[in-house]
């Protein structure tokens, strides 16, 4: 559940298999919880069962061994059955997720009828409380400010440069004409009809790189000129 659901299709495009198996197994989830619980909870019972048969056969009817045997079994669930293994699937889930899909699947399979009949009773009682999780699962998709979130918190596949361009990208909708278009009367340009003192005092103020030349008016643009270039080289002449 933890897996990474894009680099998931990554992998799928790439075709790994592992990675198809487990896309088909997320695609169910009310199934793959039904097989990885089926055997989790019978392993768990079946071992609560064990030791109070070893109890029982050691110890009769002792109530200070069936307390100590309870808290023993429990300790051990807890650490070898449910916290542990869930602990290391949350840190490496992609390489825990890959290779266990080889062995889930199958065992859906095997176990389907059983995982059908227990998840009729589930999908019972989600109807009585009004909740669709499937249809959930499938209108989630990543907003604008999500992806923004992605983009800001990524530190080491990401330069800052990339980062800027991608967050302008997510603004670009929000952008108007007014803010992309320079007004006509404010359009900086050179007329070369104008005196040369006129035109030295342009190339030395201007704050673009390059300014569009024209010739009586700004209909009549012939060309454009590097500003620092053309003011040492006289290229504006």
């Amino acid at each position: 559940m933890a897996i990474n659901r894009y680099r998931l299709r990554f992998l799928v495009k790439q075709g790994h298999r592992g990675a198809s198996l487990t896309t088909k197994l997320l695609a169910d989830t009310d199934r793959l919880l039904g097989v990885i619980l089926l055997g989790n909870n019978l392993l768990n019972a079946a071992a609560a069962t064990l030791v109070a048969v070893i109890i029982s056969t050691f110890f009769g009817h002792n109530d200070l061994a069936i307390f100590i045997g309870t808290i023993c079994i429990t300790f051990a669930i807890l650490v070898f059955s449910e916290i542990t293994p869930k602990v290391i699937a949350a840190t490496y889930p992609e390489r825990i997720a890959l290779v266990s899909s080889y062995i889930l699947t199958p065992l859906l399979k095997i176990f389907y009828p059983i995982i059908w009949f227990v998840n009729l009773f589930v999908q019972a009682l989600l109807f009585i409380l009004h909740m669709k999780p499937k249809e959930r699962n499938t209108t989630h998709r990543l907003g604008t400010e999500e992806l923004k979130t992605l983009v800001l918190e990524e530190r080491y596949f990401m330069r800052k440069k990339h980062k800027s361009v991608l967050l302008n990208l997510f603004d670009l909708e929000a952008t108007t004409v007014d803010d992309v278009m320079v007004p006509r009367g404010q359009i900086e340009a050179i007329n070369l009809e104008a005196v040369d003192e006129t035109i030295q005092n342009q190339l030395l103020t201007c704050h673009h790189t390059r300014i569009p030349v024209y010739q009586g008016t700004l209909d009549d643009v012939i060309g454009i000129v590097s500003a620092r270039k053309s003011l040492k080289s006289n290229e504006w002449r």
